[in-house]
Parts: C-alpha cells; structure tokens; sequence
C-alpha cells in the first residue's frame, strides 16, 4: 500500500468518518453493479454493500461500535426519508381514496402473515423463545421493528439483521412472484412490497415506478404503525392466558 494511502487508512479507521464512508462507497459500488446488472433484482445494491462491508470489517479487524460512530449519521437520515415519501404520496391521493379500505385489508393480512409465518417456521425448527420474538416484526422499517423487539422481549440486534435481511429476500424476489400470481397492478405491487420488505422493497419498487414506490412507502409506514400497536398488546394477551 501507498504511504499516502496508507495514512488515509489510518486516519479514517481511527475516526468517526471511517463508517461514513465505508458505508457511502459500499453502496456506490453496489449501485454500480445493479445499473451494469441493468437493475436486476438479484443484484440488489444493498446486499452488495453489506457483502462488501462484511468482507472490509473480517479482515481489518474492525468493531461494529467503532464502525457505527460514522454509520450513525446515515441511520438517522432514515427517519427524514421515511417522511419524504409522503411527496410522491401526495400525487397519489385520489388512488389512495378509491382503494383505502382494500389497502386497509391487504395491510391486515399482510402484517399478520409476515409474522405468523416467521414465528411458525421457526418454532417447527426448534428456535429460542428469544428467537421468536425478534423475529415476529422482521418486515416492519427497522428502527420500528426494532423497538417493538426491545418492548416484547426479543434481541433488536437479532431483529435488525432478521429486517435487513427480509428486506433484500422481498425485493430481489418479489418481481418473480408476482409475475407467477400475475399481479400487473402497480399500486399492488408496490404495497405488497412496502408491507413484506420495508424500505429496501420501497425502494425497489420505486424502479419500477413513481406510482408503486408510492404506496410502497405508504404500506411501509402503515404497517410500521399498526406492528407498533398490536405486536406488543398480542404478545401482552397471550403471556396473560
């Protein structure tokens, strides 16, 4: 390596603007591979910057604390791009007003079978009651599932991984499945993919148009706000029977 380099290295490892910019230049680099990949699905820019984050912390030695000193500063413009969505959202109302109730039931069924599903193949597996709990809100926006995983006695790092990781599988998949159920509509699926993989759906699904992006980002913050509700009162009946 470089001198100049090699001081660059040191400097930006010792600092917080280490995991700023690693972030930043993981996901350059997996933008560029899904626009060569002509925005396959597989080819998710996320995925390619965890992958490539992974691999830099394995062989730097590099602590998941000392990374997010820099990292935090992107976690906390989650929340302001949450609440930008409501600007495509807003082109959408006379939609949003024609099929609210739909969008109301489809939420419902939705949340309910990202989560019984989850909590079903794992307990068939032998999981933790630990496990369990963290997994029930995998496809609610992670700072969200987060909480919810704290309040009802799950691990919110488990969690974070589990949301991630759903969020990748939904939208690398998701144009697949819904082409094997021959769902055409753009505002179906776009809330289908905000409902079962939160942020990173949405934003696969606003590729495909400003229409799905929408109402991905409007399932998104519903869902996050109905799991906020009734995970922990469900989780409250049931220990209380």
């Amino acid at each position: 390596m470089k001198p100049e380099l090699f001081q660059l290295w040191v400097y930006l490892s010792a600092s917080p603007l280490f995991g700023l910019t690693a972030t930043m230049l993981a996901y350059c680099a997996g933008l560029w591979v899904a626009r060569r990949a002509n925005l396959h699905p597989l080819a998710n820019p996320v995925a390619i910057a965890v992958l490539l984050l992974v691999g830099v912390f394995s062989v730097s030695g590099v602590q998941y604390a000392q990374y997010f000193e820099g990292a935090q500063f992107v976690h906390f413009l989650l929340g302001p791009a949450t609440v930008a969505l409501a600007v495509p959202l807003f082109a959408q109302l006379p939609a949003l007003r024609r099929h609210r109730w739909k969008l109301l039931l489809a939420l419902a069924c939705g949340g309910l079978a990202s989560a019984l599903s989850a909590v079903g193949v794992a307990w068939l597996l032998g999981a933790s009651q630990e496990t369990m709990l963290s997994l029930l809100p995998k496809s609610v926006t992670a700072p969200i599932a987060m909480g919810i995983a704290e309040q009802i006695g799950g691990n919110p790092a488990l969690t974070a991984v589990y949301c991630v990781t759903t969020g990748i599988v939904g939208a690398a998949l998701g144009r697949y499945v819904f082409g094997v159920f021959g769902v055409r509509s753009a505002l179906a699926r776009g809330f289908a993919l905000g409902t079962a993989a939160h942020g990173i759906g949405t934003a696969r699904a606003f590729q495909e148009s400003e229409e799905a992006g929408a109402f991905a980002g409007l399932a998104m913050g519903l869902h996050g706000l109905l799991a906020a509700l009734a995970v922990p009162t469900a989780v409250a009946f049931f220990r209380s029977l």
